[in-house]
């Protein structure tokens, strides 16, 4: 974790929000929220900005929660706890009605206006505001002190991105001094040549004309009070209202340029293939950075065990028993049971939150994970997916999209329901590839 002055820590409070429904990453967010999400086998995406506040020395910080909420809870509550000596708390925020109030959240705006009165904010002078379902390592740190050395009133972290990518974020027009001079969300591709901003020669050799806010903010306490509670306190959303009005009204808002990676999980594309990314030799999501760390719950797990299988670019987590013929380019999480003969390409197995002994199970009931003689390829399988022996589950971009009770189809791949079963023999998506 980074130094960060004890004082500096006290006056910043860092609101993480949880999200709403998550429709775009459904089925996986049939019972749980998009932070609480599984990503690498092991963490949950609600880890990622936890995480980036631990390692850039904020420790006061409140998750913002609403939809399916219940294992985010649980997650945070048994996986950040700061010992009796520490000032630093994870707390979570859960939305309420009060007689102010009888919604739920309707925007990322009101959710921080509704929780205001429920945080520890005296002390406070600066306000970062962070997203619960992006992918990225970043020093908060430098953010903040970026925020305070340009005497900004609100800073957006903003990062360049190609004309085909602008016309999904909201892109702000930047004068060289970094400071902020306009706004549009989602701008129609007619529209982007005027909305070009001056970028370092490395960007603009890439085309990456236009920098778009990542969601990510952070505000002057005061500003941000006048901006909830004042005559803005109908707006409910940062990005298309508060601060488009901020910069309207001739408000200090600057621009932070950042260069990592970030991804935004937007969809159940984006997420399939940014796990997935992970397993590459030098993915662009760093896990084994000594100075970013993900944390996340400590769980006492033996090591995996692996029984003559064939591990080509395989991203494999504690307690797993795998008996299988190969792994090509897939994650296995904790706990999960390969059977013999079977090839895995391709795919995100989550794993299982408990073991499964054959003590326990009936005569022919099927065991939790992947039996034997199974070929799997572009696929996500959830936790607790029961799947019985030879077993063929085939993603491609040519099938069309499908929903039933234990499997749906997305964007070309195969998403396993969480508590599936699926019979021996059985055959999803595409028939497996003969050459292999």
């Amino acid at each position: 974790m980074r130094a960060l002055t004890t004082e500096l820590n006290k006056k910043t409070i860092n609101l993480i929000l949880g999200g709403g429904v998550g429709s775009r990453l459904y089925p996986l967010t049939k019972t749980r929220s998009k932070p609480a999400v599984p990503i690498a086998g092991k963490y949950r995406l609600i880890d990622i900005p936890i995480s980036n506040c631990l390692n850039s020395g904020l420790q006061r910080i409140y998750v913002l929660t609403q939809f399916n909420s219940a294992s985010l809870n649980k997650h945070i509550t048994h996986s950040f706890r700061f010992d009796t000596f520490s000032n630093g708390y994870v707390d979570i925020l859960a939305a309420e009605q009060t007689r102010e109030s009888g919604d739920w959240f309707q925007g990322t705006a009101d959710a921080v206006r509704q929780s205001w009165p429920n945080t520890r904010h005296r002390d406070a002078e600066y306000v970062i505001i962070l997203s619960g379902d992006q992918l990225y390592q970043m020093d908060l740190q430098k953010l903040l002190t970026t925020h305070i050395d340009n005497n900004a009133e609100i800073t957006i972290a903003t990062i360049p991105v190609i004309a085909e990518d602008a016309t999904a974020f909201g892109i702000m027009k930047v004068a060289e001094d970094q400071q902020i001079s306009s706004f549009i969300e989602k701008p129609d591709a007619s529209l982007l040549p005027k909305w070009q901003s001056a970028v370092p020669d490395e960007y603009a050799a890439q085309d990456k004309h236009y920098l778009a806010s990542m969601g990510i903010y952070v505000f002057s306490k005061s500003v941000l009070e006048e901006l909830l509670l004042g005559e803005n306190k109908d707006m409910t959303d940062f990005g298309k209202e508060i601060i488009p009005a901020a910069i309207s009204s001739k408000r200090r808002v600057f621009s932070y340029s950042y260069d990592g990676y970030w991804s935004d999980i937007g969809d159940i594309r984006s997420f399939y293939e940014a796990n997935i990314s992970l397993t590459k030799p030098n993915p662009p999501f760093n896990l084994f950075d000594k100075h970013f760390g993900i944390y996340t719950r400590s769980r006492q797990l033996p090591p995996s065990k692996i029984f003559g299988t064939q591990l080509r670019e395989a991203f494999i987590a504690e307690g797993c028993l795998i008996y299988a013929e190969l792994i090509q380019n897939t994650i296995v999480g904790l706990r999960s049971r390969i059977g013999e003969g079977s090839m895995i390409i391709d795919t995100y197995i989550m794993g299982n939150d408990r073991f499964q002994f054959t003590v326990d199970m009936t005569p022919g009931e099927i065991h939790m994970g992947i039996g034997k003689n199974c070929y799997v390829r572009n696929a996500i399988i959830e936790k607790h997916v029961n799947i019985g022996d030879n077993v063929t589950i085939v993603g491609d971009e040519s099938l069309q999209d499908v929903e039933t009770e234990h499997y749906s189809i997305r964007k070309g791949l195969v998403i396993i329901h969480k508590h599936a079963h699926i019979a021996s023999g059985t055959q999803i998506g595409n028939p497996r590839d003969p050459s292999l």
